[in-house]
């Protein structure tokens, strides 16, 4: 199989590094990919956003099966684009992705389906923001309705900067704060079959103890030993499959990855948000965790047929993943800084690796910064506390002027 995964972070870094490994991917290609992306896979330029130019691409490499990594392509249709043209394609249609390009239109799908979510308005006007917020009280959540690359949530107890954020969005969703740990809970289908993978947690707050400005992600870690037995059969039965039939039932089946952030608060288990995507940088930890072939899961997916798939195969222990963000991260990021010691950071018995996000390489072959999340420094190990020792030791050998990352990525699940 000839494989094309569209993207250039750590998600499709961690996608293409899988992929590379699967004995039946006979050619490997990503565009736009990175410096990193370049090194398992041939690189090619193409806008991600452009379903002409992506359907173009897979003809000329005659891709058996293109993986469509971020969200904004699918939001932007390329994923039809890809199927109007008979190539199978891993990801939802424009339609369905509205589950992440809309939380108004999430919110909708789940009270139909009967998902437990938190309670929430959709405000367009700073007087209904007002009011929202003051029905609710603190702390406040204001979400931007559209995408937001993972930025576009504000949780505060002060009621300005949550009125300050709903006034620089065209449109959001008010709701009610939910306690509780939160889990990364990732599922692949086909429309119909429901397949979850392991749960992980993510670390989005910039700097140790969960403090500082909401980013991207600063790090994961997969298995979640604190995690209630059955969780993930809890989930499927009440979330996933629910939300797929329900979005089958309205003729918009959702096919590809389904992704549910969840809150496990003292009333229940409940959704925070739907992403229509693997998410970064959670997919590090999940994938590396893997054992099962991924191109036959994400093929099978894409043909309607997960419902013929072996069960899942799983490495019992865990993995740790940290990323380096730039200077000014994620306000203002520094990019074409030289990064250092990359060879170094990588362990030659596969247990350390280094997964790229905002490089390139230059003329001299130097690999530069290009991005706020630059690299996703991942490690496995017999529990959590042998992968993250060796995810930090990696982390320590690479150099990155003005470089940060968080100290305490996995360590309260470690100790």
């Amino acid at each position: 199989m000839k494989v094309l995964v569209i993207g250039g972070g750590a998600r499709e870094h961690a996608l293409c590094r899988s992929l590379s490994q699967d004995p039946a991917v006979t050619e490997l290609h990503c565009a736009p990919g990175n410096a990193g992306i370049a090194q398992v896979a041939t690189v090619h330029p193409v806008d991600q956003l452009d379903g002409a130019q992506v359907v173009a691409l897979a003809g000329r490499l005659g891709a058996g099966l293109v993986v469509v990594g971020p969200e904004a392509p699918l939001v932007a249709g390329v994923a039809d684009a890809l199927r109007a043209a008979g190539v199978p394609v891993f990801g939802p249609s424009a339609e369905a992705a509205r589950l992440e390009g809309s939380k108004a239109f999430a919110k909708d799908v789940m009270a139909a389906a009967g998902v437990p979510t938190a309670r929430s308005y959709v405000c367009t006007t700073a007087a209904e923001a007002a009011e929202a917020l003051d029905a609710f009280g603190a702390p406040y959540v204001v979400k931007d309705d559209g995408l937001a690359a993972g930025k576009g949530v504000v949780v505060t107890s002060d009621r300005e900067e949550a009125l300050a954020h709903a006034a620089a969005c065209e449109r959001v969703v008010i709701e009610e704060y939910l306690d509780g740990p939160e889990v990364s809970l990732f599922a692949i289908t086909d429309g119909s079959t429901v397949l979850p993978l392991q749960p992980a947690q993510d670390f989005k707050r910039a700097l140790d103890g969960d403090q500082g400005p909401n980013t991207g992600g600063m790090g994961a870690y997969s298995p979640l030993p604190w995690a209630p037995e059955g969780l993930v059969e809890e989930v499927l039965e009440t979330v996933l499959q629910p939300t797929v039939d329900e979005l089958r039932r309205r003729g918009t089946p959702f096919s590809g990855l389904l992704y549910a952030g969840l809150a496990l608060t003292s009333r229940g288990t409940r959704v925070i948000e739907f992403n229509a995507r693997f998410g970064d940088p959670e997919t590090q930890v999940v994938l590396a965790r893997l054992r099962t072939p991924l191109a036959g899961v994400l093929h099978a997916s894409a043909t309607g047929t997960l419902d013929q798939l072996e069960p899942l195969r799983w490495d019992e222990g865990a993995a740790v993943t940290v990323v380096i963000a730039a200077e000014g991260y994620p306000a203002a990021p520094r990019t074409g800084d030289p990064i250092e010691g990359l060879a170094g950071a990588e362990a030659a018995d596969g247990t350390a690796y280094v997964l790229h996000a905002g490089t390139r390489a230059d003329a001299d072959g130097r690999v530069l910064s290009a991005g706020g999340r630059v690299l996703s420094v991942t490690a496995t190990g017999a529990d959590l506390a042998e992968a993250r020792e060796r995810a930090y030791r990696s982390v320590e050998l690479i150099s990155l002027d003005g470089g940060q990352h968080r100290g305490d990525i996995a360590l309260k699940a470690a100790q």
